[in-house]
């Protein structure tokens, strides 16, 4: 054994007895072990992250205290115990530890999550969904995703998510990674209506897998776009997840047609009282064949959902964040391996899971040769892609910078069916981008000051 592992086992060791020491009593072992954590964290890996929690932990009364504390009434304990050790430990500070050692060694970005996708199959066909034009025929086998993990441990990521298609068709081995790599943190983007019992108690065995249910708001939302029957599907799931103690959270894509109940109090409360413990919040993309431009956002929802996120995040027990809105809290665009990538059923490694464009196949070059060749490169050498960081996407936000950087790496579409053209992607964001320029700079510059964002469009 090495000595970098052996000092990352004691490491682990210690850690482990911290999180059992806070499993005794939680109410008043908390901020010891919050100050113990930041002792520990030599490095300055979860500085800045922990100087927030130190602040909203502090206060018994505040939603983010009965949050935590709720992970520990509702959550079943050994789940809670491998999660915490898995997402904090090994995701968090050693893995941390080993992507900035990878970063400097290789000089690329080194991910802290990959996003991959098991199979293009899925049960449904949702309005609008990308996923759709992949077709339904790939999948990556068992030996291929279990490398894909064991590669990504290797430089430091920890946490893999699955989506699709919807990868619970993969059910055994989605299962069966879990019990190999028993040191990671799994989560996947599911419909959730292939949850059932049999699979619930699956969850609860291996305790390291935790899905993250689409929904669209309430039936008459979740249904619009997934089919009718599918809320009622939904909330079946939920029920047999919570009666098990299991975690779960939500995945809502807000649209045209649902940004004012998707943003609603009411339906984050019902969120909240079925079980979800977090809510990951995406806003539409017209990606693929049968996109629907017509579904994207006005620039007043998009406003309208950055400040009621941030309003929930001072008033809600739920954590919530927003792959757009948020990027002014991670510094703009976390793909590109920056912060996460997507690898699809083909073995297609793509900067994004809403960029379908590639230079390298998981079948043919490894995963760190993919972060070393142009196309990842770009990302790298252009992240931010604007100094206002609530316009963060090189697509949505700022028409021209993904096509230059397709164009410069020479990737290709990874659309099996109809290859799209980069001019013609970024042509259906241009008029959305156009809008949302002044309304981000009005909010940076009330936020930040002085904004200095890059406000003019690029040819598409």
């Amino acid at each position: 054994m090495s000595e970098k592992n052996i000092v990352e086992n004691l490491q682990s060791y210690g850690l482990k007895k911290v999180l059992a020491y806070l499993d005794a009593d939680p109410d008043n072992n908390i901020p010891k072990i919050l100050d113990w954590v930041e002792k520990f964290d030599r490095d300055g890996v979860v500085a800045k992250q922990m100087n927030t929690v130190k602040k909203v932990l502090t206060d018994k009364d505040s939603n983010w205290y009965k949050l935590v504390k709720s992970l520990y009434t509702d959550i079943d304990d050994n789940v809670r115990k491998k999660l915490f050790e898995n997402f904090l430990i090994n995701a968090t500070i050693i893995g941390g530890k080993r992507q900035m050692k990878a970063r400097e060694e290789n000089n690329c970005n080194i991910p802290w999550a990959i996003l991959m996708d098991p199979t293009s199959a899925c049960n449904l066909h949702c309005t609008g969904c990308w996923a759709a034009d992949y077709g339904k025929k790939m999948n990556m086998d068992f030996d291929t995703l279990d490398s894909i993990i064991s590669q990504g441990k290797k430089l430091g990521t920890f946490m893999y998510i699955y989506s699709g298609g919807e990868p619970l068709v993969r059910k055994d081995d989605i299962i069966k990674l879990c019990e190999k790599h028993d040191d990671c943190a799994f989560l996947a983007f599911t419909n959730a209506t292939l949850i059932d019992e049999e699979f619930a108690d699956e969850m609860l065995r291996v305790g390291n897998f935790v899905p993250a249910i689409s929904v669209e708001g309430f039936e008459e939302e979740t249904d619009f776009r997934r089919g009718e029957g599918t809320y009622k599907a939904v909330i079946k799931a939920m029920k047999i997840l919570k009666a098990r103690k299991l975690p779960f959270g939500i995945s809502c894509c807000y649209t045209r047609k649902n940004t004012d109940v998707i943003g609603s109090e009411a339906y984050i409360d019902d969120m909240i009282a079925k079980g979800a413990k977090f809510a990951w919040f995406f806003t539409y993309m017209p990606v693929g064949n049968d996109a629907v431009p017509e579904l994207l956002v006005t620039a007043e929802q998009r406003k309208y959902m950055y400040k009621q996120i941030r309003e929930f995040r001072k008033t809600k027990p739920i954590f919530t964040m927003d792959f757009w809105n948020d990027g002014e809290y991670v510094k703009g665009c976390i793909a590109g391996g920056r912060n996460y990538l997507h690898i699809n059923a083909n073995g297609d490694i793509e900067p994004c899971a809403f960029i379908h464009y590639s230079d390298t196949n998981i079948h043919e070059n490894t995963l760190l040769q993919a972060y070393k060749n142009p196309l990842f490169m770009q990302y790298k050498q252009n992240q931010p892609f604007n100094n206002n960081h609530l316009r963060p996407c090189p697509l949505l936000d700022n028409p021209g910078r993904l096509t230059k950087m397709v164009e410069n790496s020479g990737a290709k579409s990874t659309d099996m069916q109809n290859p799209e053209d980069v001019h013609e992607l970024s042509a259906k964001c241009y008029d959305a981008s156009v809008n949302w320029a002044p309304v981000a700079d009005e909010l940076w510059e009330k936020s930040h000051g002085n904004s200095d964002s890059d406000s003019s469009c690029s040819a598409k």
